[in-house]
């Protein structure tokens, strides 16, 4: 099936092949093509241009007057696979209690391995799905999703499994990680915790073909350096990239270990030094940012203007969670890196589509409008530029997402 956007106010995103992330002062700018078309085949971008160059044979065309067109976000952090929720623990974050002190007292990721534990694959299957048809309804065409709220074999594997039926029933791309050390699973030792991660976690997940990533939560009252790079090292092993959680409560020396392994994105750096700065430089690992759970959980916002200033790439993504960052909102993110993090809207959007797309992986197929990758887009309401969709952050601005060239 062929289909051309027309007259369209502004392309926005535009990439050249062959860029899978940007970086340093590369983030302040992106390609645009105003008056523009573009022409989808196949479920792929296959051509655009401005308008007087539009070719005859358009398929059908659909009439962009007064919108722009921008690559669907993508979103390379979130646990939207949970069970419940945790609105009561949200009344204790309003009396003072901490993230750490609710976990401390039983609370946080542990009550949502308890409410996971007791709700069948079926039923977490549909509460989950749920929430990832609301994220593509609001732009994202791109979406990582981890375990980490089953932490036993069997819970870890039921969520993977739930994982893989939502990447089968969904157009959005979707790509799982395994993060089996998200907590201490209750009743185990620490150290005998590590050991079946590793021993017997692991080769299972490997085993059914279930994740593509390795993820570890090292940081203050989680897990260790040491036994952050045990786990990523048995990943490996079994084909499992690594990701890292770090420095969301402490500098924890977890971008280090995750650059010492090749760590494809090390993500939260809510608490950041230079050191980690220094660490990133020259690296593959791209720095990842939730500011979702800095606004809810009161936390420090990332330092993303100087990580760009030392020449870094920054991703931002949703966190989107039942504890710490209870949204899936991209574009709620989008405007968080501008009013809190001070971003332009142009490295904002960049930091929440291809490098976001680079943090899962991604960048190759989506994540730019770019000639062959999926035609992942979202088309506006007519607005006057980029910057409203930041600015006005609650305001309505979608006019359609297309996910592989085919309305939601």
């Amino acid at each position: 099936m062929k289909r051309t956007f027309v007259d369209i106010k502004e392309i926005v995103g535009v990439q050249p092949s062959g860029v899978l992330r940007l970086q340093g002062a590369e983030m302040a700018s992106t390609g645009t093509v105003r008056n523009a078309w573009l022409t989808v085949e196949d479920g792929l971008i296959s051509a655009f241009g401005p308008m007087d160059t539009l070719p005859e044979d358009t398929g059908e065309k659909i009439d962009c007057a007064g919108s722009i067109l921008m690559p669907a976000f993508c979103d390379s952090h979130s646990h939207v696979v949970y069970a419940g929720s945790r609105e009561g623990e949200f009344r204790d974050k309003i009396e003072g209690l901490s993230y750490a002190e609710i976990a401390a007292r039983g609370g946080g990721i542990l009550n949502s391995a308890d409410l996971l534990h007791n709700t069948s694959e079926d039923e977490l299957f549909e509460q989950s799905i749920a929430r990832v048809r609301e994220v593509m309804a609001k732009g994202t065409g791109a979406l990582e999703i981890k375990s980490g709220y089953g932490l036993n074999t069997r819970d870890e594997l039921k969520m993977l499994r739930v994982i893989k039926r939502i990447r089968e029933s969904v157009p959005a791309t979707v790509r799982a990680t395994f993060l089996g050390a998200h907590d201490v699973g209750r009743g185990y030792g620490k150290d005998e915790y590590v050991r079946i991660v590793c021993e017997e976690m692991i080769p299972a997940v490997a085993q059914e073909n279930l994740a593509e990533f390795v993820d570890v939560f090292c940081d203050e009252g989680f897990f260790t350096v040491e036994e952050t790079a045990r786990i990523m090292e048995a990943g490996k092993a079994f084909g499992l990239v690594p990701k890292i959680h770090a420095n969301e409560m402490a500098v924890s020396g977890g971008v280090q270990v995750g650059v010492a392994h090749g760590a494809l994105s090390v993500d939260h750096l809510e608490k950041t030094t230079d050191a980690e700065i220094e660490a990133l430089k020259g690296s593959a690992t791209m720095p990842t940012m939730l500011p979702g759970s800095s606004f809810f959980l009161g936390l420090p916002y990332g330092r993303a203007k100087d990580y760009i200033a030392a020449g870094l790439g920054v991703a931002l993504a949703s966190d989107y969670n039942p504890g710490s960052s209870p949204s899936g909102d991209m574009r709620f993110v989008m405007a968080q890196g501008c009013i809190k993090m001070k971003l332009t809207p142009v490295q904002a959007l960049n930091a929440c589509t291809i490098n976001s797309a680079y943090a899962m992986g991604v960048s190759g197929i989506t994540g730019s409008i770019t000639p062959g990758k999926r035609a992942d887009l979202i088309l506006t309401v007519p607005i006057s530029s980029l910057d409203f969709i930041p600015y006005s952050y609650t305001t309505p601005f979608i006019r359609q997402v297309y996910l592989a060239g085919k309305e939601l």
